[in-house]
């Protein structure tokens, strides 16, 4: 059996080690280590090689941006942010027909930006806006179906994790795909909200009407919100003034948000030490996730599938754009059963090769850039795809007298959102890289 042929067998063996229910890290590293033995045969380099790999890994200065971008989340919660964006957004939306959940969108995409995790921002946003969805009368399916939709776009809106990850892989700017990030963003929370206007329409008992709030409660909620906006600014702000790199952002942002929820009363010393276990806890799940890729990773650039997979590709004399779809529809059905951040560190060494090498009128730099959003968003959506969607499974957790079966149902018209957004970023890709043009 050839290097090539033992590379793609790699494949199978991985998916069924994940279906068993093993952790996607370990099941990563377990394959890279057997697949590196099979082709080197020899036990001593294979552990010398794990060895550098691991130092060279976890020693990169880069990868101290996650944990810390992990802690201004759990800070960010214990301040109250969430609740007062959601307050925030309900009192100038919430009598519009829609108007709470079109609010509890806007509030997702805040906390998001203060966030950087899909999963964290669906679970918190739910607690927050569920039992008012309820109060005011919103069906099951389009509650639930809002808040898994929102959740997605705690990874888009920047800071995100998964930028930061895909950043390192592709060797790219990481305050580049920030700026590039920030359109889409802005674009899903709106297609999000124009996708309830329209189901409210159709079916107008799937959502009530709150009643009007005086213009100076709504002025008073809207400034409860300064602390987001210091925290954004800051972070944000400081990455694209010079006045900090991502990582020295990072620790300003978790300092800040630690700062708000100390004053705000949600911080104390027991929230504290949670705070950071729940931290450390998260960051040794994604490191493990991060050795495990790099494992495989090396063991596939070994069997030289990803540089034989390229030429191959290029000289099959396909258009770009087929293959391109071809390789986002493989992220939509593989990410309703993975999650993000393995998908990205197991499939982007292979296909950015394969895509980077065709022709898209562009250079590198700007491909890089507009391939790591699209990317991110067909992952994003396969989190919502139904059947098996991991954010569905968030929020039918935490209203579990809900079947699944309305939130699958109340999902479609975001997922209906998201392909509709997603093919107008691939045909338009000036749209990404309008802001990073304009900024750099």
């Amino acid at each position: 059996m050839s290097n090539f042929e033992i590379g793609l067998w790699s494949f199978p063996v991985l998916l069924v080690l994940i279906f068993l229910r093993i952790p996607i890290g370990l099941a990563m590293l377990l394959v890279g280590i057997g697949g590196n033995y099979v082709i080197t045969g020899s036990t001593l380099m294979m552990f010398n090689q794990l060895k550098h790999l691991t130092y060279g890994t976890f020693s990169s200065y880069s990868l101290s941006i996650v944990p810390l971008f992990l802690l201004m989340g759990q800070f960010a919660t214990l301040g109250g942010m969430s609740t007062s964006l959601f307050k925030a957004a309900e009192t100038w939306l919430g009598h519009r027909r829609g108007g709470v959940a079109m609010a509890a969108i806007g509030a997702c995409a805040g906390f998001g930006a203060i966030c950087g995790s899909s999963l964290a921002t669906a679970a918190t946003m739910a607690q927050v806006a569920l039992p008012e969805l309820r109060r005011y009368g919103y069906s099951s399916a389009l509650a639930t179906g809002t808040l898994a939709a929102g959740g997605t776009l705690g990874i888009l809106i920047p800071p995100s994790v998964i930028l930061v990850i895909y950043a390192i892989l592709t060797e790219q700017n990481i305050a580049k795909l920030f700026v590039a990030a920030f359109i889409p963003g802005f674009l899903a929370a709106i297609g999000y909200m124009i996708a309830i206007s329209i189901y409210v329409r159709l079916y107008p008992e799937a959502g009530g009407v709150r009643e009007r709030v005086p213009y100076g409660e709504r002025f008073r909620a809207l400034f409860d919100v300064w602390p987001v906006l210091i925290v954004f600014i800051a972070v944000v702000g400081g990455i694209y003034a010079g006045v900090f790199t991502p990582t020295e952002a990072a620790a300003v942002g978790a300092a800040g948000t630690a700062l708000i929820a100390l004053v705000n009363g949600g911080l104390n010393r027991r929230s504290l030490v949670d705070s950071i276990l729940a931290t450390a806890s998260s960051t040794g799940m994604i490191f493990l996730i991060v050795l495990g890729a790099g494992v495989y990773n090396g063991f596939l650039a070994l069997s030289q599938l990803p540089q034989l997979s390229a030429d191959y590709v290029g000289h099959l004399g396909l258009s770009p754009w087929l293959i391109l779809s071809i390789v986002l529809f493989f992220y939509l059905v593989f990410g309703c059963v993975m999650d993000s951040l393995s998908m990205v560190l197991l499939t982007v060494p292979i296909f950015f090769p394969i895509m980077s090498g065709l022709d898209f009128g562009m250079d590198l730099e700007s491909f890089a850039l507009w391939f790591g959003i699209l990317v991110l968003i067909v992952v994003e959506v396969g989190l919502i795809t139904p059947p098996v969607g991991m954010n569905l499974f968030v929020i039918n957790s935490m209203a579990r007298d809900i079947p699944i079966g309305q939130t699958f149902r109340g999902v479609l018209p975001f997922v209906t959102s998201d392909l509709i957004r997603v093919a107008f970023l691939a045909a338009f890709p000036a749209i990404t890289l309008f802001l990073v043009r304009l900024v750099y």
